[in-house]
C-alpha cells in the first residue's frame, strides 16, 4: 500500500511540473499577431538589441501595419467577428476610448496595478473604463507654447521662458500678448498661425464631458474657446491658415505671407512633445536654436498611442507579456526614451534621465525635465468613446462662428442637435 501511494505521489509530483512548465512556456512561447497604424510598434518589436522579439526569442511576432486613416476599417468588422483578429493593437489618442469603452478588449488591470506608483496618472486614465484597464501607453504627450526666441526678444524684450511664461499664464495674458504682439509689430507679428492650436487646451481645461446624463453638454471652457477664436480672428491675432496645412508650416519656417503677400511673423505654436521631434524640426531644420518652450496658459495633452489586447485572444499570458514590455518594463523604456526622445510613463525612468537633456533645437533648453513637470497637471478622466466625433461637429461650428457664417447661440444649437441625433441622446 505504500508502495502505491510513493508511485501516486510521484506521478502527482510529475504531473503538476508539466503543468507548471506549460504554463511558463505558454507566457515565452506562441504566436503573437500585432497590428499597428505608427511606425513606433514596428520598432517596438524589430529593434536588434532591446525589441520585444530580442528579449523574448520563444514568442513569434507576425507584424501588420495599416495607414491611420484606414485602421478602424480594417480592425472593426474582425474585432466585432472575432474572425482574424490580432492579439495585439495599437490605438491612437483620436479612437482609443472607442476600443477601451467597446467590451472587446483584453483586462489589463493588473499590469497596471503592479507598475501603478511609477507610473503618470493621466495615460492610465485615458485606458480604463468602470474601474478596469484596457490599454496603456508607453508614453506620455503633454502640451507645451513653442515660441520663436528671436520674436520673444525682438517684441517682448526678452526670450527666458520663465519671463515668456508671464504673457502666457492665461488666456487673458494670452490676448493682451497678442494685442502687443500686433501693437509693436505694426500688424506683421501674430500671436499663432492657426485657431486649431488652441483647441486641446480648452479641451483639457473643460470639467464635464461631451455626454452627461444622456444629454449634450458644452462645458463653460469650449465656450471660452469660441469666444477666444472670435476676437484672435476679427482682430487678426492669428495667421488665419488651417492647421496642418502649407501656410501653418510656412510660418515655423518664417515664410509665412498674408492674401495681399505681406510677410507675417508667428511668434508661436501650441505642439505636444512629438510636435517638437516630428513637426518643428522636420519642417523648419534652419530655424533651429531659435526655438524655446513654455506652459503657456493651460495644461493640456495631444496625441499618443496606447495598446491592448483583443479580449479573445488564444495566447494571453504571451498578450500581456508584451504589453507589460512595451508599457512598464524600466530597462526597455530607457532604452526606448533615449533612443526617441518619447517622454516614456514612468517616474522612476524619467527622473533617472530627465537631468541629462539640452536640446540645440530649443536653444540649448532641457525640453525633457520641463514636459516631465508639465505632464503631472494633465487629467484625462473627462475621455468618452463618442468624444472623436462629437469634437468634429464642434469644429464646424466653431469655424462657422468665427467666420461670420453663424451667429454664438445658433452654431451651438446646430452644433448640440447635431451630436444628440447622431449619438441618440437629448440635447
Amino acid at each position: 500500500m505504500k508502495k502505491i501511494l510513493l508511485v501516486l505521489g510521484i506521478a502527482l509530483l510529475l504531473l503538476s511540473g508539466c503543468s507548471k512548465k506549460e504554463a511558463a512556456g505558454s507566457a515565452s512561447g506562441g504566436t503573437l499577431v500585432v497590428w499597428s497604424f505608427t511606425d513606433e510598434i514596428d520598432k517596438m518589436v524589430n529593434e536588434p538589441s532591446w525589441g520585444f522579439k530580442a528579449t523574448h526569442p520563444g514568442i513569434n511576432v507576425e507584424y501588420s501595419q495599416t495607414p491611420s486613416d484606414q485602421f478602424q476599417a480594417k480592425i472593426d468588422p474582425v474585432l466585432a467577428s472575432g474572425q482574424g483578429a490580432p492579439d495585439i493593437i495599437a490605438l491612437e489618442s483620436a479612437f482609443v476610448r472607442k476600443y477601451v469603452e467597446s467590451g472587446l478588449l483584453l483586462d489589463v488591470s493588473d499590469i497596471y496595478e503592479s507598475k501603478k506608483s511609477v507610473l503618470l496618472a493621466y495615460p492610465a486614465e485615458v485606458g480604463t473604463y468602470q474601474g478596469k484597464v484596457y490599454g496603456l501607453s508607453w508614453q506620455a504627450a503633454p502640451g507645451a507654447l513653442f515660441y520663436r526666441r528671436s520674436l520673444a526678444k525682438k517684441y517682448l524684450g526678452t526670450d527666458d521662458p520663465k519671463v515668456v511664461q508671464t504673457y502666457f499664464s492665461d488666456f487673458n495674458k494670452f490676448l493682451e500678448t497678442a494685442q502687443l504682439l500686433k501693437t509693436k509689430s505694426n500688424g506683421t507679428c501674430v500671436v499663432v498661425s492657426a485657431l486649431g492650436d488652441l483647441n486641446n487646451s480648452f479641451l483639457s481645461a473643460r470639467s464635464q464631458s461631451w455626454i452627461v446624463n444622456n444629454k449634450i453638454v458644452v462645458d463653460p471652457a469650449m465656450e471660452q474657446y469660441l469666444d477666444i477664436c472670435k476676437i484672435l480672428h476679427d482682430n487678426r491675432y492669428e495667421g488665419r491658415v488651417g492647421q496642418w496645412s502649407e501656410g501653418w508650416f510656412a510660418g515655423m519656417r518664417g515664410e509665412l505671407k498674408d492674401e495681399n503677400g505681406r510677410a507675417v511673423e508667428v511668434f508661436s505654436y501650441f505642439l505636444p512633445t512629438w510636435g517638437l521631434h516630428y513637426v518643428l524640426k522636420t519642417n523648419a531644420p534652419d530655424t533651429s536654436g531659435d526655438w524655446a518652450m513654455c506652459q503657456g496658459p493651460s495644461s493640456y495633452r495631444w496625441g499618443g498611442t496606447w495598446v491592448g489586447a483583443y479580449k479573445g485572444t488564444k495566447n494571453v499570458a504571451a498578450a500581456k507579456e508584451f504589453i507589460r514590455y512595451v508599457a512598464t518594463d524600466e530597462n526597455f523604456l530607457e532604452a526606448w526614451a533615449k533612443d526617441t526622445g518619447d517622454l516614456v510613463n514612468n517616474l522612476n525612468v524619467v527622473n533617472k534621465i530627465k537631468d541629462t537633456y539640452s536640446e540645440p533645437f530649443l536653444g540649448g533648453q532641457n525640453h525633457y525635465a520641463e514636459f516631465a513637470e508639465m505632464a503631472k497637471h494633465v487629467n484625462a478622466r473627462l475621455l468618452q468613446g463618442s468624444d472623436e466625433a462629437i469634437e468634429s461637429l464642434f469644429g464646424e461650428a466653431m469655424s462657422a462662428f468665427v467666420n461670420g457664417e453663424k451667429t454664438k447661440a445658433q452654431a451651438l444649437a446646430d452644433f448640440r442637435a447635431q451630436a444628440a441625433a447622431q449619438f441618440g441622446v437629448s440635447q
